[in-house]
């Protein structure tokens, strides 16, 4: 059976091609793309996905364990560090490239009869796979690292990226319609990412905030996704009480995207 195009809706018998098996098949087509494009076009290709991050980390581990010695986060503080890190770059870059998401192929996004839910989601998809294309460095601190230890607890990374995925494409597609109407909200989305970073448990740990933040911090929803992705290295960072608040900020936001995305997205042709 030949290959189908992106935009092609009618292109074999029905019960074959269901409209979801049509979407996953044009989301794909188009993250592979993009991930094609990304790496034919740079000489280190992959590994500029590992290189960001693990400078980050390096950065880091150097200012809070060699030249303050502070005590932030746990033993050893690079797996600490990447658990967190390595996640909030899929986040960052998903979330920083939605705002040009319809912009930046105007012409496809007019032209093409597909769901325009699929021009945000392939950006989420593409950079988890170059999120989960970064895991085996962080695989490499964990058997390297004295001290690094995995537990049972490891078994809820999946459920992590599921989470994180779900709230991802919620403000992904929050994000992308509102930059096409507000030119100056790409610049401002980039001052939250900034603060956020600082905000979110990454560089330290919940517990390393004065306790009567406590509570406050499990209502930024990455502090339970980043405490499921280091509760199999650092069990003491599974707090249930943040995860649930994660799960349904989380899918709050999802509902409120695609609500703000179905009300925009015509008003978004016009405009791109």
């Amino acid at each position: 059976m030949s290959a189908v195009s992106v935009g092609s809706a009618g292109d074999t018998h029905p019960l074959q091609r269901t409209p979801w098996i049509r979407y996953r098949h044009s989301l794909w087509l188009l993250t592979t793309r993009d991930l094609k494009v990304r790496y034919s076009t740079s000489a280190l290709g992959y590994f500029w996905s590992i290189l960001d991050p693990l400078v980050m980390a390096g950065i880091y581990w150097f200012v809070f364990t060699q030249v303050f010695h502070r005590p932030v986060g746990t033993e050893p503080y690079i797996v600490f560090l990447l658990a967190a890190l390595l996640p909030w770059m899929w986040f960052n870059g998903a979330i920083s490239d939605s705002t040009r998401a319809f912009l930046k192929d105007a012409k496809l996004v007019r032209s093409t009869m597909i769901p325009r839910t699929i021009w945000v989601n392939r950006i989420v998809l593409s950079k988890g796979i170059e999120f989960l294309l970064s895991l085996p460095v962080l695989a490499l601190f964990v058997i390297f690292s004295p001290g690094a230890k995995v537990g049972w607890e490891l078994v809820f990374f999946p459920l992590a990226i599921l989470l994180q995925a779900i709230l991802t494409c919620g403000v992904a597609l929050i994000v992308a319609p509102l930059v096409v109407f507000f030119r100056d909200l790409e610049r401002a989305v980039k001052l939250v990412l900034r603060f956020l970073f600082y905000a979110s448990p990454i560089i330290y740990g919940v517990e390393n905030l004065p306790e009567q933040l406590h509570v406050w911090a499990a209502f930024n929803p990455l502090s339970g996704i980043f405490g499921l992705y280091r509760a199999g290295f650092f069990p003491q960072e599974l707090d249930w009480f943040n995860v649930v608040i994660s799960a349904l900020m989380s899918l709050a936001l999802l509902g409120i995207g695609l609500l703000v995305f179905r009300g925009s997205v015509r008003q978004v042709l016009k405009e791109i």
